[in-house]
């Protein structure tokens, strides 16, 4: 189908090639109108009064409203049509996602830019902005943990979580994976979604917390909870805060990146996730982007297409005008040469 003014549409096109009837009429008409007009040569037209009469001038505009009826029948005949889509989404497979975030003292490290904790946030947020058909809620946790938001389907509320992150002094200093873990299960362990994920960042080794990795793992998989795990830092020494000289303000120092890639790899392989290791912004940015082709929410959608034919009127038009042409032919040019 090919479209006209982009609102339009014609089923059978191929019809158009019919309208290059028009050209041939027309050289047909002047050919045979040129032959039926009457010679008589004279020697002078003195003693004759010569009147054209504006009928015989009118009388061409009788083959000009039968080429229009040929032109609507033929562009009938190609079925001009308008179509109205709409379309519906039905969500069919929801997923429950947790973001768990360190924000120990170590995630102001320097390796990732300007720091682990910012390049941390501004993936999650692209990640949220990504999932507007999921729930998700924000938890955070050092030497102890806390849920920053409940699951939502507010992006705002996700967004507005993961952008007032930031290390505050609130929580004891450490890195309580278990805390953290456990604290990310209990929000989706009464969740009736199909799939309730979590994706657990850390730059460090479990040092705090009273509630053992392990276990906490134990319990994701009790509850049907695949746990995604992303070690950040780089490999070797990165510029890491040593202390606190003033607020939000730390001496930094060379300082090992010691992650605990074992007990990340044994919780994601447990409970049916995947263990990622992030040492700079871009591979973040690719283990975001991993994770949201994983866990892809599945999408039914529905469309309602409406189609209204139009040749109907096209063909009243037509026979408007042609019964316009007859009644000229057998009313006002009847007698006319």
């Amino acid at each position: 189908m090919i479209n006209w003014f982009n609102s339009i549409e014609f089923l059978d096109p191929q019809m158009f090639w019919l309208l290059l009837a028009i050209p041939v009429a027309i050289a047909w008409y002047l050919w045979t109108h040129r032959r039926q007009q009457a010679q008589v040569q004279i020697s002078s037209l003195k003693g004759f009064k010569v009147e054209t009469s504006w009928l015989a001038n009118l009388r061409p505009l009788l083959f000009i409203l039968r080429l229009i009826v040929l032109a609507l029948i033929i562009t009938a005949l190609a079925r001009p049509q308008t179509t109205d889509v709409t379309t519906k989404t039905k969500k069919t497979e929801g997923i429950d996602i947790v973001l768990a975030v360190d924000v120990s003292a170590s995630m102001l490290a320097e390796d990732l830019k300007p720091n682990r904790l910012e390049a941390t946030k501004k993936v999650a947020a692209d990640f949220i902005k990504g999932r507007p058909n999921d729930r998700i809620g924000v938890v955070v946790y050092a030497g102890e943990s806390y849920t920053k938001t409940p699951i939502t389907t507010d992006e705002m509320i996700s967004l507005r979580a993961i952008n007032e992150i930031a290390f505050d002094g609130v929580l004891e200093n450490g890195t309580a994976i278990g805390m953290g873990l456990a604290t990310a299960v209990n929000r989706l362990k009464d969740s009736e979604a199909l799939s309730k994920v979590i994706i657990l960042m850390t730059d460090g080794v479990n040092n705090s917390g009273f509630i053992d990795p392990k276990i906490a793992s134990e319990l994701a998989l009790e509850y049907d909870i695949k746990v995604y795990t992303i070690g950040i830092g780089t490999n070797g020494n990165a510029p890491s805060p040593v202390a606190q000289i003033g607020k939000n303000k730390f001496r930094m120092a060379m300082m090992p990146v010691e992650i605990d890639e074992d007990l990340m790899k044994q919780i994601a392989a447990d409970t049916g996730g995947k263990y990622f290791r992030a040492t700079n912004n871009k591979k973040l940015e690719e283990i975001y982007g991993e994770i949201d082709k994983l866990e892809k929410t599945e999408i039914e959608e529905f469309k309602f297409i409406n189609t209204e034919e139009k040749y109907r009127i096209l063909v009243l038009i037509a026979l408007g005008f042609l019964g316009l042409e007859m009644l000229l032919r057998y009313t006002i040019f009847r007698t006319v040469a």
